[in-house]
Formats: structure tokens, sequence, C-alpha cells
């Protein structure tokens, strides 16, 4: 019996060469049958660890082929991020919080050919998922519970194996890649919370985005506004299209108004990282100054309409390397 561990969702193992990181692509196996003699081939001797080993190889051409053996040979075990059929997919977590699940878990499962995360499964667990984390912070907390998880089923894996049920076929969601496009804040569409979600869920990998002036502009650090600024005239006395901005100088944070309220966003990357502060000094206040009598919605944050799908791939390797 082999188990197939994927890289998807947890954090790079240790090794893979000295001061080298694998590659992205790993995939890590463990093997399960006992073997006759010991690690030396010079007899049998008693193991005081699991008879098990792990491999970790790079190409996806190798990975395939390899993979097929193995399931041909005696089955692979995957540990998944959700509480199965609930969000099927190589994106669980993001999903998890960009919907904003209370309640997450982690699902150890045989797979089935050609398909993942179908198969039947040999355990799971569930855990609340814990107010406003992001899902960086839940993969490190689903990633402890794995690995537990997997321990447990690996000790135990002819119990497990029988034990096995189905996925009930009621439930199931899809968890797709997220791409860049997904980034892009749509203000007259997205509430306040749907906003702080999508934040919280690619914020750290992919930046929010948007467009002002003909400029596309990252959105870095965001926050919720309070009541006491909330409660500001400026923003109460009159009705605001969403996109609009309002520099709260008491707070430093740019205002910005969605669909049914404010969001604050502390600093944001135009050519370069600038605070709230530095782009009202920089460009908002100027703006306001040339063109007095134009409405102030003239000067408000839209949808960003991004190009065909290669030209957003070269972008977001661009992205990537500036955010490094």
């Amino acid at each position: 019996m082999w188990v197939l561990v994927r890289r998807w969702w947890g954090p790079l193992p240790a090794g893979g060469g000295a001061g080298r990181r694998p590659s992205p692509g790993w995939r890590a196996l463990a093997w399960l049958g006992g073997s006759p003699g010991g690690e030396d081939g010079r007899g049998p001797r008693v193991r005081e660890k699991p008879p098990w080993r792990v491999l970790f190889f790079g190409t996806d051409h190798f990975a395939r082929e390899t993979l097929r053996a193995l399931h041909a040979a005696s089955g692979i075990l995957n540990v998944h991020p959700s509480c199965l059929p609930r969000w099927r997919g190589p994106a669980p977590i993001i999903h998890t919080v960009l919907h904003g699940d209370t309640v997450t878990g982690v699902t150890v499962m045989q797979i089935r050919p050609k398909r993942f995360d179908v198969g039947p499964i040999l355990k799971q667990e569930t855990v609340p998922v814990p107010p406003k984390s992001t899902a960086k912070e839940l993969e490190a907390m689903l990633s402890r519970l794995g690995a537990n998880m997997l321990i447990s089923v690996l000790k135990n894996l002819p119990e497990s194996l029988n034990n096995g049920r189905q996925q009930p076929t009621e439930g199931v969601t899809r968890a797709p890649k997220v791409s860049v496009g997904t980034s892009c804040i749509k203000w007259e569409e997205q509430t306040s919370e749907e906003i702080f979600r999508l934040y919280r869920a690619i914020g750290d990998k992919i930046p929010l985005q948007t467009l002002w002036m003909d400029n596309a502009i990252k959105l870095l650090d965001l926050v919720e506004v309070n009541s006491s600024v909330l409660a500001d005239p400026k923003l109460t006395g009159q009705a605001v299209i969403p996109g609009s901005i309002t520099y709260h100088k008491q707070s430093q944070i740019l205002l910005v108004c969605c669909k049914d309220g404010w969001i604050g966003v502390r600093s944001v990357m135009l050519k370069k990282t600038l605070t709230a502060t530095d782009f009202y000094n920089g460009y908002l206040h100027s703006w306001h100054q040339k063109n007095a009598q134009a409405h102030p919605s003239q000067c408000r944050f839209q949808t960003l309409r991004l190009p065909a799908k290669k030209k957003q791939k070269k972008e977001f390797v661009a992205m990537q390397q500036c955010i490094k």
C-alpha cells in the first residue's frame, strides 16, 4: 500500500537537497508494506518506527507513470483539507474562507482512478473555523490536523481500509483554482463582508485589485472600519456611489464605499507601495485641487477588467515577483 500526499494545501516538506527548496509540484509517497529485510539488506530486524518511507520526486510525467503503477498494485491515499464531499478540487481552503464556512475539517480518503476527491473516506474530522481567520492561518491548522490523522490511519491501516465508507451524494461542492481575475473587486456588487472574505482567502497570494484613473492599483492592507469613523457626517450626510474614496485623517486610512458600506485600506501599490496618507497626499489631494468643480465620483475606484488569459498569466507572474 502507498500513500500520496499532495502539496497544494500544506507547507513545503523539509529535505529535497541541502539549501534547495523542493519544486512546488512535488508529490510524497509513503510505502506501507513491510519488508523482510532491514534497511541495509542484511536480514530481518525489529523495527521501532512504522514500516513506511517517504519518497520525493519532481517531474509530472514521472509522477503520472508512477501513480498509475502504484494504483494498479495496491492503491493510494489522499489527505484533503475539507469535509468531503464539500469542496472537491484544488483550492478547498480558499473556498472555505471565501464562502464564510463556520465549520471545516480534514478527510483521509482513497483515490479513485482518473478522479480526485471522490473515493471512500477512511477518516474524517471536523473543526470550527476561527472567526476572521485567513486561508494561510487555516492551512497551518489543518496541516497539523491532517498529519495526525494520517499517522492514525497508517497505524491501523487494515482496520481503516475495512471501515472505509462511500462519500454521500448530497452536499457536493467544487473548489476550482482561483484566477487573478477573482482579485478584482466589484464595488457595486460586493458587500464589505464579501470583500473581507476575499481578502482573507487570497490576499496573501494575490493582492486585491481595482482601477483608478486608468491605473491598476493593488490594495495591500484592508481593515474593518469602526463605528466612530462611520459616524462621520461626510459618510452619512449624502448618497455615495460605490467605489468612492475618502481619506480619514484621524485613522490614516482610505475609506472606500462598497455595496453596503465602507472598507478601510491602509496601503496600496501604485508603481510602488504607498501608505494611505502617501496616496492621499501624492494623488487624491492633488486631483481634487486640479478638479475642484468635478464631482467626487469621478475620482472613485472602479472594477478592473483584466485582459485575455495569456496576458493575465504574464501579469500574475510579474505581480508575484514584485511581492517577493
